[in-house]
């Protein structure tokens, strides 16, 4: 084909498209606008924290695009076989259309997640329901986006033909592919039911306290494959979930948040227990971290030089624990100092004379 007859070619394409392409463009902003004044007068009616608004909020835009390219897909189909590429046109817009209505459905599933959030509050007394209900709801919410998202793709896929005679082949050797694809997403499929187990089970929750490979931290966002753990450092430790399921671990804020810990002392044989005894009492008297329950000393152990002194004590929480804990080891340590410094571990010798040879 010669130049002349390309440029002949695409003014007559031009030419077809004139009247059909301004009608569309024109069909589709006047949509889009609509949609906004609707949009705009909902949103200036509504409180921003109802349920409707919420859903309305999140999924917006995607909503937007998705009406207006159902728009675009009705001129298109209205329009004449005759016009060139229509076929691809139609293919593009149901393309597009997909792509939009699978976003608008992310969107309002992620806010059908904020929703349940919102409707269950950490209150005082009911924190572990509303801990359960945000680890179960933000789980579910991840699988559903997943599964949404793997159905657009394959409606998107399907839209094109070699793909559509493709799937009638792969449906005779559908045995044997299953195998192969349960081999090769065997770790993907193993999170995946691992997740939907803890969040039936609820070994943990958003926020509980964990010890997990040695390390103090805070469940912060468990997905659909791995949780986030906020350590102490404000390190981040991501673990699969597969991990969980396999292998032990410490939940300390199962039940509730109250914790009991430990302050070892060493001192002398000679160091009388009952001042140690008075002075972990005006301490823990003093400390705004103790929850005012249990404060018990006792001598558990005695070695050939030095006896153990253990003050067991209790607070609110894992953190206010570490910080009471610190706070009592250091005060009893200064008093030892001030008051019995005699009294502090030595080792003992004895020196004996040998007759001289």
């Amino acid at each position: 084909m010669t130049d002349f007859e390309t440029l002949n070619t695409l003014k007559a394409g031009l030419e077809a498209w004139w009247h059909p392409g301004v009608t569309v463009l024109l069909s589709m902003a006047i949509t889009f606008l609509v949609y906004k004044g609707v949009l705009a007068t909902v949103q200036r009616l509504t409180r921003s924290k109802t349920v409707p608004r919420l859903f309305l909020d999140a999924s917006s835009t995607a909503l937007g695009i998705a009406i207006t390219l159902v728009v675009l897909n009705a001129i298109l189909e209205a329009a004449s076989q005759d016009l060139p590429l229509i076929n691809h046109f139609r293919h593009a817009a149901t393309l597009l259309l997909i792509v939009a209505v699978t976003w608008a459905l992310v969107r309002c599933t992620s806010a059908i997640g904020d929703v349940i959030v919102s409707l269950n509050p950490v209150l005082e007394g009911q924190w572990k329901r509303a801990r359960k209900v945000e680890t179960q709801t933000r789980f579910l919410v991840r699988v559903l986006n997943i599964l949404i998202v793997i159905v657009g793709l394959g409606a998107a896929l399907v839209t094109f033909e070699p793909v559509r005679h493709l799937g009638s082949s792969l449906l005779a050797s559908a045995g044997i592919g299953g195998i192969i694809l349960g081999f090769a997403a065997k770790p993907v499929l193993g999170n995946l039911l691992a997740g939907m187990q803890i969040a039936l089970t609820q070994p943990f929750r958003i926020d509980d306290v964990l010890h997990v490979q040695g390390e103090w931290c805070w469940v912060e966002e468990v997905t659909a494959t791995y949780v986030v753990l906020r350590v102490w450092d404000l390190r981040r430790l991501v673990v699969p979930l597969q991990w969980f399921i396999e292998n032990p671990f410490q939940n300390w804020s199962r039940n509730d948040t109250e914790m009991m810990g430990t302050v070892f002392i060493t001192v002398d044989y000679s160091m009388p227990i009952e001042p140690l005894r008075t002075e972990f009492e005006r301490l823990l008297e003093q400390a705004p971290d103790w929850d005012g329950k249990t404060r018990i000393v006792q001598v558990t152990e005695a070695g050939e030089a030095n006896i153990e002194v253990r003050f067991l004590l209790s607070a609110r929480d894992s953190s206010s624990l570490w910080n009471l804990r610190c706070a009592i080891r250091e005060g009893l340590i200064t008093f030892i100092q001030a008051q019995f410094p005699a009294h502090l571990p030595r080792v003992r010798a004895r020196l004996v004379e040998t007759p001289d040879q």
